[in-house]
């Protein structure tokens, strides 16, 4: 079959085209922008790629189209598409239809953590042998790509996949995991986000109830016991098996934390194991609390799981050491969400102690742009010594509708905003001293400002 996909160059989208070429399509796909590093990873695939939406695109005759949540009405290939009767579907359902199929699907949603979780989750079960799939929305270290069919047996009748709660394409407008039809699913957390779809944290929590509704009774779910919000969600009707984690009580599952960063994994009151690693934050710690049980659940003893989760090495742009020059460390982070800030923030505080942490953060987001989360930016930044705001202004597509230094004057002197790069850059390295934490957080490429940085530095 030879399909081809409309905004590839997606992490989610570009995933599913290595997969279908791994499936044996032949896969041909065009997007607004075509550029490094997605673009030079399909090329290598053997995947042509176009820039733009050009209508002309329908001369390539494909069986199928695939339309990525990027493209809406108005769109001129996507308009011709529909004008012709042509075949299109989006990318969560053909993943569903033609990956997914006759797989253990082990999903893990939630606002946080769902690319480290799914990441920690496919490695246990790699370690383990059971040659997982996997769809990821970032590059786990353990393996250096973001999705694959199976592992060196070629077959595996597992699959871990990222499950997104953003609407699946602009005529179907379910969250993307509906599709998915999972087996084992983590649901890690739940707070309001994605404002330019969802109105209120309740219609969130109605999508992840639809989540809950396709797992099978055979199945189970993996749920937070720390959020108020899963609770109303599975309150609304579980028919599958479930187990909490991160809860105090002796039920389910917890953790007992030790100052050097390892913890005890404990099940209904029994000790497991002692995971021993590297990560920083108690987030990754309820991450890999929930990635033991997931495993657990297709057959991988708690304590395999935790003797794993030792050879872990994080997944890149989180917690990312870009580089070290003199006794400066930069550092890149995904962090975007008030939450996910703070507990990046308070992560790497536990970690380095009193050494000044620089904060450097890029709103960019849809629901950050929008403004919906400004007033908790603050509170999220208050564990760094300075921070340092980037909105681009103008008619740049990623300018904010709102004012950033304004949002950060709770901050009072230690935070400062720009509205150009290079004066950004040149404010932080006049700032940095040697033993100073440089972190730099955005869900985008932040105009590539930790090289910037170090090359600053090293002048």
């Amino acid at each position: 079959m030879h399909i081809h996909i409309l905004g590839i160059c997606g992490t989610f989208m570009g995933g599913l085209a290595v997969l279908a070429k791994e499936a044996g399509h032949k896969v041909t796909g065009c997007d607004a922008n075509v550029y490094p590093p997605m673009s030079t990873q399909l090329q290598a695939q053997g995947i042509e790629l176009i820039e733009g939406f050009g209508a002309e695109q329908i001369n390539m005759q494909p069986d199928l189209f695939v339309i990525g949540n990027v493209v809406s009405r108005g769109n001129p290939l996507m308009e011709e598409i529909l004008n012709r009767g042509l075949r299109y579907t989006s990318g969560p359902q053909w993943i569903g239809e033609h990956i997914l199929q006759d797989k253990w699907v082990l999903a893990v949603a939630g606002t946080h953590g769902k690319t480290t979780t799914a990441s920690m989750l496919a490695w246990i079960l790699e370690d383990a042998g059971y040659d997982p799939g996997f769809l990821i929305g970032g590059v786990p270290m353990n393996f250096g790509i973001s999705a694959r069919l199976s592992g060196k047996s070629g077959e595996s009748s597992f699959f871990v996949i990222e499950a997104d709660e953003y609407d699946t394409a602009f005529f179907d407008k379910r969250s993307k995991f509906v599709h998915y039809r999972a087996r084992t699913a983590i649901l890690n957390n739940l707070e309001y986000d994605h404002a330019d779809i969802f109105p209120d944290l309740a219609a969130i929590e109605t999508q992840f109830h639809h989540l809950v509704r396709t797992v099978p009774g055979v199945g189970r779910l993996v749920v937070n016991g720390r959020e108020a919000a899963l609770q109303r969600v599975v309150e609304r009707g579980c028919w599958s098996e479930m187990e909490w984690f991160g809860a105090t009580d002796e039920q389910g599952w917890a953790l007992v934390e030790h100052d050097d960063g390892s913890f005890d994994a404990v099940f209904n009151g029994d000790r497991q194991g002692t995971v021993n690693w590297a990560l920083t934050g108690e987030h990754n710690r309820l991450n890999a609390l929930a990635a033991i049980a997931a495993a657990r659940h297709v057959g991988v003893p708690a304590a395999q799981a935790i003797e794993s989760l030792a050879r872990f090495d994080s997944v890149k742009r989180r917690m990312e050491v870009r580089g070290v020059v003199n006794g400066i460390t930069v550092y890149d982070d995904f962090a975007h969400h008030p939450t996910a800030i703070a507990t990046t923030v308070a992560g790497l505080r536990k970690k380095v102690g009193s050494a000044r942490i620089l904060a450097v953060l890029e709103p960019r987001s849809n629901t950050m742009k929008l403004g919906t989360m400004k007033n908790a930016l603050p509170g999220s930044l208050a564990d760094a010594d300075l921070v340092f705001g980037y909105g681009a202004s103008g008619n740049n597509k990623d300018a904010l509708g709102w004012n950033l230094t304004e949002a950060l004057a709770p901050l009072g002197a230690k935070a400062c905003a720009f509205d150009r790069l290079d004066t950004l850059v040149q404010a932080i390295v006049q700032a940095a001293k040697p033993g100073d934490q440089i972190l730099a957080m955005s869900n985008g490429g932040f105009g590539g400002v930790h090289q910037k940085i170090l090359d600053k530095l090293a002048q």
